[in-house]
């Protein structure tokens, strides 16, 4: 599979033919603009980005300064009928998650059952037995999900990993359209793009939904942020300005007699659900690790006795891990009854012999990942990988084999980027947002699309030197009429033309 030629999503298998003809638009736009005025929008936007802080700081390098993910001025398109398709399987999948968390902290049926390894999860670190036993309000786990997808084909999509935790990089999906109304008008003049400027509120009624009581005017809501130190501070504060909800540190809430309060110039406010960036192992130094100081002593009492929701919920962890993602065909099938409507990536778990017999005989030709890995880290990729890289890996996989799973290199698909020789294909992955509450699941129309700027790398991620698109998600209704957009206090009205 992966040494065919990468299907390009705007020219096709070929890349030499003329563009789609859903997206002959788009092919005339990328003709008839210069490259210099794409590259004069391009850097308008990343100075925008520049001057409001959306920055992000990669760990452990010796270059401290925070940065911008690169942006790219060309868009990705999907049409309203792969729209329909992928949200179908999204929502199944995302269920399924729900419903396989709420199991293994309860009645463990799938254990039961020998579907999963017993030992996979309950001698998994991300698998919290502290909070075993615990239901969340209205038996939610998982109300942000962050699903990555690639695609190698007209009609190929193919999940590659699940973010059940904390999935990052909703504002740069919301600040990428922004971007893109304001510098391409006239690309959403010729096709009508579905808004995603609708996030923020979808995400404030998503935790209202779920709060376990509603208070006289309401429910209160915060997002609680590690602080300013973290890479994804930006996005804490954005969305917290967004819903028009506070965002508060360990230290502006504490917990009296199982309830959470906001200590608040005006006194104590009783908060009901905790939109957390902070992960398990810091969020309560009475449960989890006793030196954190960004947690909240006596947290997780609270979410016991039922009188917070947190949001996502405490031990999402395990549905992250790459072992448990090589299950998920089996555990959609244990939870809905029906085949998983978005295949895996094939993969081999490495924790079970003739898996890593065939890894480690074709190193040079796979991808090989941490289960617990993410980021770009932890992970080789054989192609293009040294020999002293795949002997490295080699001694790792023989020594803790199962900490490792390892899938084929996927010829992913391209999309046209604007590269220092001009426009260029470049491999292209995409997370899309599901939200869950109790009212039922829903996908926002759009995502990120995370691109490999450099010429025929795989990977995407930020941290290793990836950018951004703007993802459009193509209306399916009639071409003459027109759709209103807000982003930022402009008003874009959008047509279609023949």
């Amino acid at each position: 599979m992966g040494k065919r030629p990468a299907f390009d999503e705007i020219m096709g298998m070929d890349g030499d033919t003329p563009p789609r003809p859903a997206l002959a638009a788009l092919g005339r736009w990328l003709e008839e603009t210069p490259d210099d005025e794409l590259r004069r929008r391009q850097e308008a936007a990343e100075t925008t980005f520049r001057q409001l802080g959306i920055t992000f700081a990669v760990y452990g390098d010796t270059d401290t300064r925070e940065r911008i993910i690169p942006f790219d001025i060309v868009p990705r398109v999907f049409l309203a009928d792969e729209w329909s398709r992928l949200s179908e399987g999204l929502v199944q999948r995302v269920e399924a998650i729900n419903a396989f968390l709420d199991d293994i902290y309860g009645e463990r049926r799938i254990l039961k059952d020998g579907v999963l390894p017993e030992d996979l999860i309950l001698g998994n670190p991300q698998f919290r037995p502290e909070i075993a036993g615990m239901r969340p309000p209205h038996g939610i786990w998982a109300h942000i999900c962050g699903i990555d997808l690639v695609r190698t084909g007209p009609d190929e999509f193919y999940v590659l990993e699940d973010n059940a935790r904390t999935p990052s990089g909703v504002s740069y999906m919301l600040e990428n359209r922004e971007a893109m109304v304001r510098l391409c008008p006239e690309l959403f003049r010729e096709y009508r793009v579905e808004p995603v400027d609708s996030y923020p509120d979808r995400l404030l009624e998503t935790m209202k939904s779920v709060a376990p009581r509603g208070g006289a005017s309401g429910p209160v809501c915060v997002v609680l942020t590690p602080g300013h130190y973290n890479s994804a501070y930006y996005e804490h504060s954005f969305l917290a300005d967004s819903m028009g909800i506070e965002l508060v540190e360990a230290a502006d809430l504490v917990v009296d007699d199982d309830i959470v309060w906001m200590r608040t110039i005006a006194g104590r406010v009783r908060v009901d659900v905790i939109y957390r960036r902070v992960d398990d192992d810091y969020l309560d130094p009475l449960v989890f690790r006793a030196d954190s100081m960004l947690g909240v002593p006596g947290l997780i009492a609270a979410y016991a006795a039922g009188n917070v929701a947190i949001i996502n919920a405490p031990g999402n962890g395990i549905a992250d891990d790459k072992a448990i993602y090589s299950y998920m065909p089996e555990i959609v099938r244990f939870y809905s009854g029906g085949e998983a409507k978005l295949p895996n990536v094939e993969t081999w778990r490495c924790r079970e012999p003739q898996a890593l017999r065939y890894v480690l005989d074709h190193l040079d030709e796979v991808v090989v990942k941490l289960v617990d890995g993410s980021g770009g880290y932890g992970m080789l990729v054989g192609p293009t990988a040294s020999r002293a890289e795949i002997e490295a890996f080699r001694a790792a996989l023989i020594a803790e084999p199962h900490r490792y799973i390892a899938q084929p290199t996927l010829a992913l698909s391209t999309v046209p980027t604007l590269a220092d020789s001009g426009l260029s294909p470049r491999h292209v992955d995409f997370r899309p947002f599901v939200l869950s509450g109790s009212k039922g699941v829903q996908v926002v129309p759009g995502g990120l699309t995370r691109v490999a700027l450099k010429e025929g790398s795989l990977v995407v991620n930020s941290s290793q030197g990836g950018g951004t698109k703007d993802s459009f998600v193509l209306m399916a209704d009639s071409p003459f009429q027109r759709q209103t957009q807000t982003m930022g206090g402009m008003t874009q009205a959008q047509g279609f033309g023949v």
